[in-house]
C-alpha cells in the first residue's frame, strides 16, 4: 500500500523509538533518526557524512559488521546484541538489525540498520543476577581509581580477600566484581550475612548438617561452602562471626577442608574467600573480639574502600549516575537534580554512603514527575539535617582532596534557577584553567571526550 502523498519517510523515521540510520556503498551516513542520536549521543548533523564506525565505536566494528554481512549476503540479517560506545564514554547495550538497501530498479545502494537500547532490560537483568563489573563502579576518585587499577591482578588470584568499609561504600560490589574479573567468574558467587544468624544457624548456614545431626535435620542440607563449590564464597560482616566459628573458618582457610555439623568426614572447601566488614578487625583483634591468627589468614589483600564523604568529587557524578538508572528502570525522564539540591548533597556527610544516596534518588524519583529534583522531593530527614548552611563548597578535584575551596560562585547558591549544568560548566573550566589550558589534559582529568567537553561548555550538558 503506497503512503499518502504527505507523509514521507523521513517523518515515519523521527516517530519510532528504535534508532534508524542509513549509509551508502562507502559507509557513510547519509540518514540519521531523533532516536539513533538519542541513544548514541551524537546529534545527526554530526553524524551525516561521517562513516559509521567512527560514530559507533560497536563492539563489532571490527569484523563482524552485521551491515556488511546483510549488504554482502544480499540478505537481512538481525537480533545482535553488541555494544556501542557514546561520546561521553558510557557503553549503551543495544540489539540490531540490518539489511541491504536497494533502488526502485533494485541495484544496491547501501544498508540500513535498526538498533534498539537495551539498557534498562540490561541493568535489571544484572540487578538480579548480580553480574557486576568494574564498570559498574562510577567514580573519579584518585583512590577509588588505584583500587579498580589492582583489581584484575587481585582477582586472577585464589588468595583471601578483606574489603574494609563503612555501611553502604559498595563492599559486596567490589566482591561481585573481584568475582566477576576472575577465571572463576562461570562458576557461583554466594553470599552469607554473618551478622545476621545466631551461632549455631550460621554453621550450619556455612557447613551444611548431616540427617540426624539434631532434631529436625530429617536429610542433608549443604551449606553455603558446599553451594559455592570451586567459585566464591562472600563473608559479609566476618567482624560479626562468633569466635567459635573463626576457629572452624580458620582451619578452611588452611586446609581447604570442613566438616558438616554431625559429619565425621571432612569436606573441601575449594572455593575462594572474599569477606567484609565495617568494623575495625585489627582493633578487634587486639581486644580479643576476633582472632589474630584469622585476622592475618584473611588479610592477604585488603581493599579499604572510602567514604563518599572522603571522595566529594564523586557525588554529582553518582547523581547523574542514579538519575540516569532510575530513569530506565521507572521510563522517566527526569533531568538530574536543581542546584539546591546539590549544594545540599555536597554538604551532606552522607553516613549511609553511597547506598544512602541511592535511595534518596529513589525515594525522590517518586515525588518528582517531570524536570529536576526539587528540595520538596528529598526526605524530610535532609531538609533537617546538620549541614553548613553557609561557606564554601567542599573543593572537587580528581586527586579527592577536601582541599581549603574557594568560595563557590554567585551562581550557585540557593536558590539559584540554573541547572547541573553550570556544575559541570564550572567543573569544565577548572580542569582546563589547572592545565594551563590543554584540553586533552582536562579530557583525562574529567573522564571525557573532546566532543563532550565542547557540549559542556556550550551549556549542552554531558548527554
Amino acid at each position: 500500500m503506497a503512503l499518502p502523498r504527505d507523509i514521507s519517510c523521513e517523518t515515519i523515521m523521527e516517530s519510532v523509538a528504535d534508532g534508524v540510520f542509513t549509509v551508502d556503498l562507502d559507509w557513510r551516513i547519509t540518514s540519521f533518526n531523533r532516536a539513533a542520536a538519542e541513544i548514541t549521543g551524537v546529534p545527526a548533523h554530526e553524524a551525516l557524512g561521517r562513516r559509521c564506525r567512527d560514530v559507533f565505536h560497536s563492539s563489532i566494528c571490527d569484523g563482524a559488521c552485521v551491515l556488511r554481512a546483510c549488504i554482502e549476503q544480499g540478505m537481512p540479517l538481525g537480533n545482535r546484541s553488541v555494544f556501542i560506545l557514546r561520546p561521553d564514554g558510557r557503553k549503551v547495550p543495544v540489539s540490531i538489525s540490518g539489511a541491504p538497501l536497494r533502488d526502485r530498479r533494485g541495484r544496491l545502494m547501501g544498508g540500513v540498520e535498526t538498533f534498539r537500547d537495551l539498557s534498562a532490560l540490561h541493568l535489571m537483568r544484572k540487578q538480579l543476577d548480580g553480574q557486576h563489573t568494574v564498570e559498574d563502579i562510577v567514580t573519579r576518585s584518585a583512590a577509588m581509581i588505584r583500587l579498580l587499577g589492582i583489581l584484575p591482578q587481585v582477582a586472577a588470584s585464589d588468595a583471601p580477600v578483606l574489603v574494609l568499609g563503612e555501611s553502604g561504600t559498595g563492599k559486596e560490589l567490589f566482591a561481585r566484581a573481584l568475582h566477576n574479573l576472575s577465571p572463576r567468574r562461570g562458576r557461583p558467587f554466594v553470599g552469607v550475612n554473618c551478622g545476621a544468624l545466631p551461632e549455631h544457624l550460621l554453621e550450619s548456614e556455612l557447613f551444611g548438617y548431616k540427617a540426624g545431626a539434631f532434631t529436625d535435620a530429617r536429610r542433608d542440607k549443604p551449606g553455603r561452602f558446599a553451594l559455592a563449590d570451586d567459585g566464591t564464597i562472600f563473608l559479609d560482616e566476618i567482624g560479626d562471626m562468633p569466635l567459635p566459628l573463626q576457629v572452624k573458618l580458620l582451619r578452611v582457610l588452611q586446609e581447604k577442608v570442613y566438616e558438616p555439623l554431625g559429619g565425621v568426614r571432612p569436606q573441601t572447601a575449594p572455593a575462594r574467600v572474599i569477606a567484609a566488614t565495617n568494623r575495625d578487625l585489627e582493633r578487634l583483634a587486639g581486644e580479643g573480639g576476633f582472632r589474630s591468627d584469622l585476622y592475618y589468614r584473611l588479610n592477604v589483600v585488603m581493599l579499604r574502600l572510602p567514604a563518599l564523604r572522603e571522595r566529594p568529587e564523586d557525588i554529582p557524578l553518582l547523581l547523574d549516575h542514579f538519575v540516569a538508572q532510575r530513569n530506565l528502570l521507572s521510563g522517566k525522564e527526569i533531568e538530574g537534580v536543581s542546584e539546591d539540591v546539590l549544594h545540599l548533597l555536597l554538604r551532606y556527610p552522607f553516613p549511609g554512603n553511597v547506598r544512602e544516596m541511592e535511595n534518596i534518588v529513589e525515594y525522590a524519583f517518586i515525588l518528582c514527575q517531570r524536570g529536576f529534583i526539587q528540595l520538596e522531593h528529598l526526605p524530610e530527614y535532609l531538609l533537617g539535617a546538620q549541614v553548613p548552611a553557609t561557606g564554601p563548597l567542599p573543593k572537587v578535584t580528581a586527586e579527592g582532596a577536601n582541599a581549603p575551596a574557594q568560595p563557590a560562585p554567585a551562581r550557585f547558591a540557593p536558590g539559584s534557577p540554573r541547572t547541573m549544568a553550570v556544575a559541570k560548566q564550572d567543573a569544565a573550566r577548572e580542569a582546563l584553567r589547572r592545565h594551563g589550558g590543554r584540553v586533552m589534559a582536562a579530557c583525562r582529568e574529567l573522564d571525557i571526550s573532546k566532543d563532550t567537553l565542547r557540549r559542556i561548555l556550550k551549556g549542552g550538558g554531558a548527554d
